[in-house]
């Protein structure tokens, strides 16, 4: 849905997108180097001769320490914060859903402009009702002194302090390396004792924000046979799907307490309900966390099937770590992306692939599936699985994995962390 500022006006009336723009950002760990702080600031120091702000909250997020501690060395911070902007720690931050907005009363549908590589419904404040239109950060701050997505300052007028009307300039070129060299952070590393056989953790029972982290059982030499179905993941499903952040990055330390989240985000081809399918012990349609943790306690282990480039998005382990933590046994999608699928095998999720993608439509929502021979799991070597219908039919399908010899010990000893604890 790409396109040139020039045609978003008319985007804005023929699509109904809300056209004040609530909120402007800039940073996180895309669209916030050096010269990227430095394109910013050009357009900044304009309005600032002209003596206006940015229109609405805008708020930058240098992509390091050593990026902040230089724009704040050569004086870009300044010139962004003498138009009214905030600039916050390095980090995430509201790109993940790491902020507030009290701004929104309800859920209703509003705009936001930024800089971030991620703009999919529910990714940057958890609100699916949200629009984030991505740009460059010398449009993002332009659009902010507009203070509306129709604005365009290739060709509309600004209004100066002073009454008059002029328009922005391209920014000014912008080296990538700064004249005097990247400022070089101090203190901020805290080097781990050179004895730690001795240290104690000491968690308070009753946190909800932090627990400690127990290891996963190894696996019991067993195959799984008939173990159901939590979900067939429809579309796009992203490690923000399988485990959004926002609010629940608060609970990222207390896995249990984490695991509510699991697949909040997914859309199940099934019913084509968000976050919900069907628990095979009651029939009821519920949370797949619900469904998990009920499984779990009847000791079931369970599959998540997926569509293409499952898991795309962060590298962030949750995704991996609460499936694994309520009973996921395995996760079947037509293709994975590679950092989730490495997080999946560190894990001891069997990580697979349809040989034949079309298989994914052979999936329904009473299937068992069954994976066999995994004893003689070997490199290149594809899995055996084995689809029970609901009627007594079955279907014989291959799947492909791409574990090394290293790869399938963490899977039979529970998780990588497992074979590192044993050596």
């Amino acid at each position: 849905m790409a396109r040139p500022i020039s045609e978003l006006s008319d985007d804005v009336t023929s699509k109904d997108y809300t056209d004040p723009i609530s909120v402007a950002l800039i940073g996180s760990c895309t669209n916030s180097s050096y010269e990227d702080m430095s394109r910013a600031a050009s357009l900044a120091e304009q309005a600032k001769a002209k003596g206006i702000k940015a229109k609405i909250p805008l708020l930058i997020t240098p992509g390091s320490e050593q990026i902040r501690g230089t724009i704040e060395r050569d004086g870009q911070m300044d010139s962004l914060k003498d138009i009214g902007a905030t600039v916050l720690a390095n980090a995430c931050g509201p790109c993940i859903g790491q902020w507030n907005r009290p701004e929104l009363e309800n859920d209703e549908q509003n705009t936001i402009v930024t800089t971030f590589n991620r703009n999919f419904p529910g990714r940057n404040d958890g609100h699916r009702s949200t629009l984030n239109f991505i740009g460059s950060p010398e449009m993002i701050i332009a659009l902010a002194l507009g203070g509306k997505l129709s604005f365009n300052p290739l060709k509309d007028d600004l209004i100066a302090a002073d009454g008059t009307k002029f328009k922005l300039e391209p920014p000014k070129p912008a080296p990538e390396v700064p004249a005097e060299g990247f400022m070089k952070p101090e203190g901020i590393f805290i080097a781990p004792p050179d004895n730690s056989d001795n240290v104690e953790v000491v968690i308070d029972p009753n946190s909800k924000r932090l627990q400690r982290l127990e290891p996963f059982l190894k696996w019991d030499g067993k195959d799984f046979e008939e173990i159901p179905i939590m979900v067939k993941a429809k579309g796009k499903c992203t490690t923000d799907h399988i485990s959004p952040a926002g609010a629940w990055l608060s609970l990222r330390g207390h896995l249990n307490n984490l695991s509510d989240n699991m697949l909040l985000g997914a859309v199940n081809a099934f019913n084509d309900k968000v976050g919900e399918g069907k628990n095979i012990i009651s029939g009821n349609i519920e949370s797949f966390s619900k469904i998990a943790r009920q499984y779990k306690e009847n000791q079931m282990r369970w599959v998540i099937i997926g569509d293409n480039n499952y898991g795309e998005g962060s590298s962030r382990e949750h995704a991996a770590m609460t499936p694994r933590y309520l009973g996921c046994a395995a996760v079947i999608t037509k293709s994975l992306a590679r950092i989730h699928e490495t997080n999946l095998k560190k894990q001891g999720i069997l990580a697979l692939t349809f040989s034949n993608p079309n298989d994914y439509d052979k999936i329904l929502e009473d299937d068992r599936i069954s994976l066999l021979e995994l004893d003689n799991m070997q490199p290149d070597k594809q899995v055996k699985c084995i689809i029970s219908h609901a009627d007594g039919s079955k279907d014989e399908i291959l799947l492909n994995h791409s574990y090394n010899k290293a790869q399938i010990e963490w899977f039979k000893s529970g998780s990588a962390l497992n074979v590192l604890r044993n050596k």
